[in-house]
């Protein structure tokens, strides 16, 4: 999969974007539904982790919340670790800043994941780097314009 620097994704060219989104949606549609682990899920009806459950959620995705201070979140068990998530997901979309990703970035990889989707403010150069030593596949990108949503909807 391509992956483009986030500032492509946010800044520049809205009709390049569009276009981007629009042909990682339809990649999507004709992929297996599959599961996602939302780390920084949250209980928060306002936060970009809960909207992102939701927005999963709405496209069929199978959800695994992760947030170690939440039981539950949109009716879903959250889980305390990646580690504690009871299958491989698919992908792996995080919304925790860098810092709190370098340090969860070693039990992503034990889990394993095909993809690591790394969402607006999560992204450090030490993050990229420190993925990729661990064979793990990030993406830059909104995962909820990516399913094809809009926060704003959600």
């Amino acid at each position: 999969m391509k992956v483009w620097p986030i500032s492509a994704l946010c800044e520049g060219d809205w009709t390049l974007l569009r276009r981007r989104l629009v042909i990682l949606n339809l990649q999507r549609q004709f992929e297996p539904v599959q599961s996602v682990a939302v780390i920084g899920a949250s209980g928060d009806r306002s936060r970009f982790g809960n909207k992102a459950v939701r927005a999963f959620l709405h496209k069929g995705y199978t959800v695994y919340p992760v947030n170690p201070t939440e039981s539950e979140i949109e009716g879903l068990p959250a889980y305390a670790s990646i580690l504690d998530v009871p299958v491989r997901p698919g992908v792996v979309s995080v919304y925790v800043r860098p810092e709190r990703l370098r340090t969860l970035l070693p039990a992503i990889a034990t889990r394993g994941c095909e993809e690591l989707w790394l969402n607006p403010g999560t992204v450090s150069d030490d993050v990229l780097r420190e993925a990729e030593q661990l064979g793990l596949k990030p993406v830059q990108l909104c995962s909820i314009l990516a399913v094809g949503m809009s926060p704003a909807e959600l």
